[in-house]
């Protein structure tokens, strides 16, 4: 009979130990990220999809199997969204980071090969990278910003609970303890660990839906707390990107 599942995964603490130093010397080096994720989060995929399956909704949405990256990247659906929404808002993150869906894609694509099966487990796997910009926007974490990533990463563990990004939450925080103003940055990463707690489960959400929402309602249904100490850190290390968080606040 042909294997139906995806190979077992076994936790490579090696492979993620070399990745995790590049990462802290290149905060842009998404390649190690991804290579991160797949030497830790082995059998997250498959119980985040069983936890999908648990809701009316999250049914639904893994019933229909939609490929977010096919919306993503349609510019002209985007272009609906009227102002304030978060539809709107990530359009504006697109326009003036530079980033796209695609370019995620790419390189999971060439660190996670299996994602590329038509399996519910390497679906639920694409469907995490293309939210992860959504939760930029959502949560209000920069993500041309090493601190706005940071940030994210440990929202990220608490609302998924795989271990790759709790270990790049971890390695994060610990490395703030030799830099000036590392007390700052590790309020902001436990902040962004609690936000992630508290708030509603974002995998079980209709994106189409959501993007449609004004983001401020958007933020309030979904119990998503503003960043306050993400804003703090930034204002007592005078990054130039506090003046422009200090402008959106």
């Amino acid at each position: 009979m042909a294997e139906t599942l995806l190979p077992k995964q076994r936790r490579d603490w090696l492979s993620a130990l070399r990745d995790v130093r590049k990462l802290l010397s290149d905060p842009n080096d998404t390649h190690s990220v991804f290579r991160i994720m797949a030497a830790l989060n082995a059998g997250t995929s498959a119980k985040n999809y069983q936890r999908l399956l648990g809701s009316a909704e999250g049914g639904r949405i893994a019933y229909q199997r939609p490929e977010l990256i096919e919306k993503l990247m349609d510019r002209d659906w985007l272009a609906t969204f009227a102002p304030g929404t978060v539809g709107a808002t990530y359009r504006a993150f697109l326009e003036k980071t530079g980033y796209s869906a695609n370019g995620l894609k790419a390189i999971g694509d060439d660190v996670h090969g299996e994602r590329l099966m038509e399996h519910p487990y390497a679906w639920f796997g694409r469907r995490e990278r293309d939210l992860h910009d959504i939760w930029h926007v959502l949560t209000g974490y920069k993500a041309d910003d090493p601190l706005g990533e940071l940030c994210l990463v440990a929202f990220t563990y608490a609302q998924v609970r795989g271990l790759g990004w709790g270990f790049i939450a971890l390695a994060g925080a610990l490395k703030s303890l030799r830099e000036s103003g590392g007390a700052a940055v590790r309020r902001a990463v436990r902040e962004g660990y609690r936000h992630g707690r508290d708030a509603a489960w974002l995998h079980a959400e209709d994106v189409e839906a959501l993007f449609a929402e004004p983001l401020e309602a958007a933020r309030a249904r979904l119990n998503i707390a503003r960043p306050v100490a993400y804003h703090q850190a930034h204002a007592l290390l005078g990054t130039p990107l506090a003046v422009e968080l200090a402008a959106a606040a």
